[in-house]
């Protein structure tokens, strides 16, 4: 994979592009993709975005976000698209499999793929041209440093600046995780140079939500927590009968994980819900416990130090076991 610096060039002609990001897209996926889609048509490209599945109502308002082709929705238009593009950008995973049913069109694909991301142990070889840089609070603060080092910076503006804030205000937990460097900083005090209104990004984000959302929550607070002292670790399971007896659909989960490690001393926090083909984990942590190792150790998973998530094909039951079981391996770490 060539360093990113090489593949300016080659957006001197317009060209067709595809950006893709992975599945069921979260603040930032959505928002380096759609940053990255109005700049790119400043610079008079041919731009299609294309998410592997659908993702969470509260990012419909987004900027271009209804001209994002659903894949699982449209899959021979965006299957068109990708084969006759001349680059791909790959935003927000490491790996193509992450890309759910969108990974073989992606691997098949004649056009230059162009990695941006942040997570660890990036399938470089899939790539010609990218960068991956762990350090960085997210994929929309990688796409704002791509386009300040582009022959043509002064294009940002306040629809690209919207974008990127959304993804990055989530992916830094409101900027209080400890990823929110000075430089995220600097970023955000351009974009309010540039006339950005923040309320409004976080009013969509976070005061949106139905009120069977928030039942949701009471309920999976009151009866699907078990907290760990000995282990400093809260643990919840979210049952697939909860899923529908509350409506809940695409990124109404979204941040749950976060409540648990609210609780005094708790260090480790993981939920897992019963989705229809796997269980699905996220997890997240506070201080040295790597949640990332733990979730490629025992959950088929990955992501960043403090923040990862996994999978399971095992029932609800087995892969709960499974966690109970192997988590007296980390008490010490997680005293």
């Amino acid at each position: 994979m060539k360093a990113i610096e090489a593949f300016y060039p080659l957006l001197r002609a317009p060209k067709k592009i595809i950006i893709t990001t992975h599945q069921k897209p979260d603040g930032d996926a959505m928002g380096s993709s759609l940053g990255l889609y109005h700049f790119l048509i400043k610079l008079r490209h041919d731009v299609t975005v294309i998410s592997p599945t659908n993702w969470a109502d509260f990012l419909d308002w987004l900027p271009g976000a209804d001209k994002v082709i659903d894949f699982e929705a449209k899959k021979d238009t965006a299957i068109a698209f990708i084969q006759s593009a001349e680059i791909l950008f790959c935003l927000d995973f490491n790996v193509l499999h992450r890309t759910k049913h969108l990974e073989k069109y992606i691997d098949a694909a004649t056009g230059v793929k162009v990695l941006i991301d942040h997570h660890e142990q990036p399938q470089i070889a899939a790539f010609q041209f990218g960068i991956s840089n762990t350090g960085k609070s997210s994929t929309c603060e990688m796409v704002y440093d791509f386009i300040m080092q582009s022959e043509q910076p002064e294009l940002l503006d306040t629809t690209i600046a919207t974008c990127l804030y959304t993804g990055t205000m989530t992916d830094t937990g409101s900027f209080r995780f400890p990823a929110t460097t000075a430089s995220v900083h600097r970023m955000v005090a351009h974009f309010k140079d540039l006339g950005l209104e923040h309320t409004p990004i976080h009013d969509n984000i976070y005061d949106s939500f139905l009120e069977n959302r928030l039942r949701f929550i009471g309920n999976a607070l009151l009866n699907r927590m078990d907290v760990l002292y000995e282990y400093n670790t809260a643990v919840m399971a979210i049952l697939r009968e909860d899923i529908i007896h509350y409506d809940i659909k695409t990124g109404d989960t979204e941040g749950l994980v976060n409540y648990l490690l609210t609780i005094k001393n708790i260090k480790f926090g993981a939920i897992v819900i019963d989705r229809n083909e796997e269980r699905k984990w996220s997890f997240r942590s506070k201080g040295d416990f790597d949640v990332n190792i733990f979730a490629r150790q025992h959950f088929e998973g990955g992501g960043h130090k403090n923040a990862a998530g996994g999978r399971s094909s095992d029932t609800l039951e087995k892969t709960l076991a499974h966690f109970y079981q192997v988590l007296p391996e980390y008490k010490e770490v997680l005293r």
